[in-house]
């Protein structure tokens, strides 16, 4: 193997693609259709990802499987980035690998009257994965430091407060166990044009549209500079973020469904030992006419 291919596959993708915390961040300067330590090409990365999904199907029980025995570890994979960039693709194509009976998949949409009434990790809170489940939010506790900073639906120094309060619900989260996976899905403003007009193209896609969506895109730089803000000041130790371009679906979905696989590989769940004397069950099974 060649020295430049060694070094690739020497480096995980953890730290290929992690945000440096703490630092100012200008997303212009990261190509959306990059792909950083993957595979060359579509059909090998669709391949690739399809591989993987074998090896996290396997992962994935034994997480379950151990939390019957007290482990109480679980993953939390959150998803955030802008409309199109494939929140709910990425859980078509990745999390549709695993068994659902594991999984706990949350949508967060805008807050309800009931939700609106708690403080703004409330509803979070409730759909926090269980030990052994691998948990995914589609959207999550950023909405209240991206949508709501561009947005003005809350002061200035509410938002500011809640940047130290997400830290320190994320630090809360490791200590008991969690494994954050924070992915921001970086997508191009061409690109998402493109993909845009394709929902308009084609009638079946039309309920994914929204006209919401041309005014988000009105206030892009906005939004970036939120995004910005938001994976300076909580990227953590404990809940780093990865910047995932996703320009190139089959890029994405090969990165997140990597990311996962480095996690689960570290955490090495195992499937928990016998509570009974197998020898002597198999000797009475065998007995039964």
């Amino acid at each position: 193997m060649a020295q430049k291919d060694k070094k690739k596959h020497s480096t995980s993708l953890r730290e290929r693609l992690r945000v440096p915390g703490g630092e100012p961040l200008d997303l212009s300067r990261h190509d959306a259709a990059a792909t950083p330590g993957g595979p060359d090409g579509k059909r090998a990365g669709t391949a690739a990802t399809a591989r993987i999904g074998e090896r996290l199907a396997a992962l994935q029980e034994r997480l379950w499987a151990a939390s019957t025995a007290g482990d109480r570890r679980r993953v939390l994979l959150v998803l955030q980035g802008m409309d199109t960039s494939g929140k709910g693709g990425t859980v078509k194509h990745v999390i549709g690998l695993l068994n659902p009976s594991g999984c706990r998949i949350t949508a967060f949409k805008a807050p309800t009257a009931e939700e609106r009434a708690h403080p703004f990790l409330w509803r979070v809170e409730k759909a926090l994965p269980l030990p052994g489940e691998l948990g995914i939010f589609d959207r999550s506790h950023y909405e209240d430091v991206l949508i709501a900073r561009v947005r003005g639906l809350a002061p200035a120094t509410e938002i500011n407060r809640r940047y130290e309060q997400i830290n320190r619900f994320e630090k809360s989260l490791a200590d008991a166990g969690v494994t954050l996976i924070k992915c921001f899905l970086h997508i191009s403003y061409e690109e998402q044009r493109r993909r845009l007009l394709k929902r308009l193209d084609e009638p079946e896609k039309h309920w994914k549209f929204a006209a919401s969506d041309i005014d988000d895109r009105a206030l892009w730089p906005a939004y970036q500079e939120a995004y910005e803000i938001a994976l300076e000041r909580c990227g953590t130790s404990y809940a780093p973020w990865y910047l995932v371009p996703a320009d190139r679906k089959w890029y994405r979905n090969w990165a997140v469904s990597t990311l996962l696989l480095e996690h689960l590989e570290e955490l090495d769940p195992r499937y928990p030992e016998a509570d009974f004397d197998v020898a002597e069950i198999r000797k009475r099974l065998l007995g039964q006419s």
